[in-house]
């Protein structure tokens, strides 16, 4: 049984290879994307035992995605596929600096399809830590009534819940994204939050000023991403700024979040400390822009411990 459990759909992610708006690209390279898998991904490469909730739609782009999964180590007994919608797409624009846009192609999502009686007790009943984004929640007003039945489940079988917003208003407009997401925050027990999103939740950036506001609602750990910014943590009277890593270059910013999730979620669970568990998960923040892709930089804990303890590499 997997100590960690994630639900959200993936995509198959269409990549220009070449940079600049995206009506000028007519070539693409066909990778995996999705939040939450990526943080499945991301935690499973750090020798972290994960689990992923989802359906695929019943294609070969679905195939793709499941053998992919696979191949990453994540338990899959909760991903099926769907014959009543195809899996989904998104293609990303990336421009010279890094930055970029996704355009998304996931109306209907096959996870719409997917109830929250269709997820056993028992996956609660042996994982540790309940990962959750606001991304699954925006697909379909459906999901957030799944979303707070799984969230009544953690609670009852005393597994902690880790919310990241990843608030995409591509999905959802910014009302009824505080409104909902702020529904859940009762059951959450770690946010972690981009100063962006705590703005529109909190209304305030200020990183101390969106914890104190989180732990209003009785959660114990709160995290504010604030990109090049660094971040900044604080858990009950403990807080703590964390510089950014520096990147070697900054390639692709997407994936960057879920890979900072990934590292949180290792600290928490491997006891680190406040300060530990930012650099750690800063780190590993630094090491996804520095590759072109959703997951493919994510690294394996060998890894981030060589940068950590600055070791050389060996190149030939």
């Amino acid at each position: 049984m997997p100590e960690i459990i994630t639900i959200g759909d993936a995509m198959v992610t269409m990549n220009p290879l070449r940079r600049g708006p995206l009506r000028f690209s007519d070539t693409f390279e066909r990778t995996a994307g999705g939040a939450e898998l990526n943080v499945a991904i991301g935690c499973a490469r750090l020798g972290l035992s994960t689990g992923w909730i989802s359906r695929l739609g019943k294609d070969e782009f679905g195939r793709y995605l499941k053998h992919f999964a696979q191949g990453e180590g994540i338990d899959m007994s909760h991903v099926s596929f769907s014959q009543h919608a195809p899996t989904s797409v998104n293609f990303k624009e990336i421009n010279e600096d890094g930055s970029g846009r996704t355009f998304y192609y996931r109306h209907p999502s096959p996870i719409t399809s997917l109830k929250a009686n269709d997820i056993a007790d028992r996956w609660f009943g042996s994982a540790q830590i309940f990962h959750m984004t606001g991304v699954y929640p925006a697909i379909h007003p459906e999901h957030r009534a799944v979303m707070m039945e799984l969230l009544k489940k953690a609670k009852a079988h005393g597994v902690t819940v880790v919310m990241d917003p990843n608030i995409r208003l591509k999905l959802w407009d910014a009302d009824e994204a505080k409104e909902t997401l702020t529904s859940f925050l009762p059951y959450v027990d770690v946010l972690l939050t981009g100063d962006e999103e705590g703005e529109l939740l909190f209304e305030t950036q200020v990183p101390e000023e969106i914890a104190a506001q989180a732990q209003a609602y009785g959660i114990h750990t709160v995290a504010v991403k604030m990109g090049a910014q660094g971040s900044f943590a604080k858990r009950k009277d403990q807080q703590h700024y964390c510089s950014a890593r520096k990147p070697r270059k900054i390639v692709d910013t997407v994936g960057a979040g879920d890979g900072f999730d990934a590292g949180f979620i290792y600290g928490l669970l491997k006891g680190l400390t406040l300060e530990e568990t930012l650099t750690f998960a800063n780190t590993i923040g630094s090491m996804v822009v520095s590759v072109s892709g959703d997951n493919e930089g994510l690294p394996y804990l060998e890894d981030v411990l060589a940068i950590l303890n600055e070791e050389k590499t060996i190149e030939r």
